[in-house]
C-alpha cells in the first residue's frame, strides 16, 4: 500500500514550513492542504480537536499535532537527513534549546515587534536578553545542529526570516550585526541553504500578509499576548 502523508499548514505561517522544511530534508513526499487561519475548515478541526491549529500532519490516517512534535516524528519514522543527533544527551539539548526558541523567545519578540506600543522599550530589552543565549549557544559552530541544519536551525526558522518581517513592519531592531554577529552569521547561512530557501515565502507577501490585523490578532493570541477581556 502506497504511504499517504498530508500537511495541513498555511502559507505564511513559520510553524508549518518547518514541517515542509523537514519533509524536503528528509526526502519524503507529501500533499500539501492550505488552511485559512480565520476560517478552519472541518477536517483540520477533526484532527487537531485540542489545539485546533496548524500544523497537523496525517500520516496513513493518523495525526500528529504541534510543529515540534511533528519534527520528532519525522525524524523518527523516516531514515537518511538526521535532525535530532544519536547521542541522548545532545539529543537532550537540542529539545531544551528548540522549547526556549518557542516558548521564550518567540513570545519575546512578539510583543516587541507586535505588542502594545507602551511595551515595546521593556519587551525589547527582554527580546534581546533571550537572543544572547543563541548567540552564545552558537559559538564557533556554524549551525545549531553543528555543520548542518537541525531540529534547533528549523524551529529556529522564525528568527532567521520571519523576525526580519516583523522588524519592518514594526520599525523595531532586534538582530543586529552589531548586537549578534554569530546569530546574524547563522540566519544568513541558513536562509541561503537551497532547501529552506525552497521553502521560505516571499518577503514581500510575508510583509502584506502580516500588516492584516486579523492575522496580527492571531499572532497575538498564539503567542498569549491577547487581552483576555476582549
Amino acid at each position: 500500500m502506497a504511504e499517504e502523508v498530508l500537511l495541513f499548514g498555511a502559507w505564511g505561517s513559520p510553524f508549518s514550513r518547518r514541517v515542509e522544511m523537514a519533509l524536503k530534508l528528509k526526502g519524503v513526499e507529501y500533499k500539501y492542504m492550505e488552511e485559512d487561519i480565520t476560517n478552519k475548515s472541518p477536517t483540520l478541526l477533526k484532527y487537531n480537536p485540542v489545539h485546533k491549529k496548524i500544523p497537523v500532519l496525517v500520516h496513513n490516517g493518523k495525526p500528529i499535532a504541534e510543529s515540534q512534535v511533528i519534527l520528532e516524528y519525522i525524524d523518527e519514522t523516516w531514515q537518511g537527513y538526521p535532525l535530532l543527533p544519536k547521542d541522548p544527551y545532545q539529543r537532550a539539548v537540542a529539545r531544551f534549546w528548540a522549547k526556549f526558541i518557542d516558548d521564550k523567545c518567540l513570545t519575546a519578540a512578539t510583543k516587541a515587534c507586535l505588542g502594545e506600543e507602551k511595551e515595546r522599550e521593556k519587551a525589547v530589552e527582554e527580546a534581546c536578553e533571550l537572543l544572547k543565549f543563541l548567540e552564545e549557544e552558537l559559538k564557533e559552530k556554524k549551525f545549531f545542529g553543528g555543520e548542518s541544519i537541525g531540529m534547533v536551525d528549523i524551529v529556529a526558522n522564525v528568527i532567521a526570516f520571519w523576525l526580519g518581517v516583523f522588524e519592518e513592519i514594526s520599525g523595531v531592531e532586534l538582530l543586529t550585526t552589531q548586537k549578534f554577529p554569530k546569530l546574524c552569521n547563522w540566519a544568513h547561512e541558513f536562509v541561503s541553504n537551497g532547501v529552506i530557501k525552497e521553502n521560505l515565502p516571499p518577503r514581500y507577501k510575508l510583509i502584506a500578509h502580516f500588516r492584516n490585523p486579523e492575522v496580527i490578532a492571531y499572532l497575538r493570541n498564539r503567542s498569549g499576548l491577547a487581552d483576555a477581556s476582549k
